[in-house]
């Protein structure tokens, strides 16, 4: 489905775009490429003051805050991270008027105060970009949908380290959260939309 619309107050929400996450390898973009189009749709946004919100998940040294619950995969731990594994990548990062949330959990909303930063703005639209495309992307798009947000995905702007749940994100779930695009297509309705 073609982009539609973008509100008056939409703003960009990166996940998770940080040192550690970024160095991984992932598919079907790299994190090079994933970092490139997500500082373009920052810039963009910032040229027309639209909220740019940079989302990191970090975890104590201990990984004492990793949510609870018994899951049949490996859960961190049993380890240090290696220094700035969790900093927010320098090609996004360093902008004053940017927000930036850290995050103990999959999605950007649950323990946060994202929700909070959006409303006092007035946002109504999130477009979303980061890694992983099936984990913190997905998280968060389905508390957005469910927050009454209107979600719009940049889809080459996300990655994932699994093919198949990258596909799967996009394709079924996705459609069901809100509208899909291409970053050039985000930006051309940008332009049309905000000036």
């Amino acid at each position: 489905m073609a982009l539609t619309a973008l509100d008056p107050r939409t703003a960009l929400v990166v996940i998770d775009l940080q040192a550690g996450i970024v160095a991984a390898p992932t598919v079907p973009y790299s994190g090079a490429e994933v970092l490139s189009r997500t500082v373009g749709l920052a810039d963009a946004f910032r040229a027309r003051n639209l909220p740019v919100v940079l989302v990191r998940v970090s975890f104590a040294a201990d990984f004492g805050d990793v949510p609870p619950g018994r899951t049949e995969a490996v859960r961190p731990g049993g380890g240090a991270r290696p220094e700035g594994w969790d900093v927010i990548l320098p090609e996004l990062a360093g902008h004053p008027g940017d927000i930036t949330v850290t995050k103990h959990n999959w999605g950007a909303f649950h323990g946060t105060d994202l929700d909070v930063q959006l409303r006092r703005r007035g946002v109504t639209q999130i477009v979303l970009a980061g890694i992983a495309t099936s984990i913190g992307v997905e998280s968060t798009a389905r508390a957005a949908h469910e927050h009454g947000y209107h979600v719009t995905l940049a889809t080459d702007a996300m990655s994932d380290m699994d093919a198949e749940a990258h596909r799967g994100s996009v394709e079924r779930i996705f459609p069901r959260l809100g509208e899909t695009g291409t970053t050039a297509e985000v930006l051309e309705l940008l332009a049309k939309t905000h000036g």
